[in-house]
């Protein structure tokens, strides 16, 4: 019996890597998540993998959390090439990882996962990739900017600390649970404790996921980031409705969808600039691609596949 190729599956789960020798062992590199449905990596590596001439492909896999030990152990015995993580395996990921990079240990979380010589290696290129997308999408640096972060979790961690060790203007941090929130503003204060100039307002804070909270930041803030996962379902209400953003701010959804997500679409509203999270996705690919292959990403390739 023919064997099925990548492209005849949209999403592999758990059971098909159990499989794998007798599904498509073509396949060495895949994004795990929860959800994958949406993710547009494979066309990117994809088509990065055939400009390289890469004899290999990528694939999405639909893994649960309590799936995503069995899944490493597997990807180990396959002899992958490597993976991307997403939602809601970034931080997850460390405790179960054979060696974690610098970047990724401080950050709390890891989205590339490198093999060499049957050992899982984590990094995170989140932090960079986001940097790379402001630059391209608002022509500014994150230094420049004072910065608010809606979320805690793994993407959210490697933004926030990639605004702190850029040295932003100032960076305030919201979470649903502000525990979290303060956790992760606390472990970036060293970042703040140097000269810069002095305002009304605190360099580093956390803040409560409110409505009064969120129209004093606004006021004092020049870029404003959704770290969460609101918005990826259509149904999903802006986390900051509209009446609350201005035409000064710039709006960074990490969120990527071919439609507007509802922050997008309250910024444009709003009269702000604003942008998904295509530019991230691709220059953070463009950065794993490098990991795995240690050769330069092909991207202008791979936007033209996510495009």
């Amino acid at each position: 019996m023919k064997k099925k190729r990548a492209s005849q599956k949209e999403v592999y789960t758990l059971a098909d890597l159990k499989s794998w020798r007798d599904v498509d062992p073509a396949i060495r590199l895949a994004v795990f998540g929860d959800p994958v449905e949406h993710s547009l990596s494979p066309q990117m590596q994809n088509a990065a993998l055939k400009h390289s001439k890469i004899d290999t492909q990528y694939a999405r896999f639909h893994i649960l959390q309590n799936e995503l030990r069995d899944a490493f152990d597997l990807i180990r015995e396959l002899k992958f090439i490597g993976v991307n993580l997403t939602i809601p395996h970034k931080i997850a990921a460390l405790e179960l990882l054979d060696l974690v990079d610098d970047n990724a240990k401080r950050v709390g979380a890891a989205n590339v996962l490198k093999m060499d010589n049957g050992k899982l290696h984590g990094f995170n290129t989140d932090g960079r990739g986001f940097s790379r997308a402001v630059r391209e999408e608002f022509s500014v640096d994150l230094r420049d900017l004072r910065v608010m972060v809606l979320g805690a979790g793994g993407a959210a961690r490697a933004i926030a600390r990639q605004c702190a060790k850029e040295n932003c203007e100032r960076l305030a941090i919201a979470n649903s649970t502000f525990e979290k929130g303060q956790q992760l503003a606390d472990s970036l204060r060293n970042f703040f404790e140097g000269p810069k100039v002095l305002g009304p307002v605190a360099r580093l804070q956390a803040i409560p996921w409110d409505e009064r909270a969120f129209q004093f930041q606004i006021a004092n803030v020049d870029l404003v980031v959704n770290a969460t996962p609101v918005g990826l379902n259509r149904s999903d209400p802006s986390p900051i409705p509209s009446r609350l953003l201005a035409p000064h701010v710039m709006v960074y959804d990490a969120i990527y969808s071919e439609k507007r997500t509802p922050l997008v679409s309250a910024a444009i509203e709003a009269g702000a600039r604003a942008a998904n999270g295509l530019s991230m996705l691709l220059h953070q690919g463009a950065l794993a691609f490098e990991i795995w292959f240690q050769r330069e990403a092909p991207l202008e390739v791979m936007r033209a596949a996510i495009r």
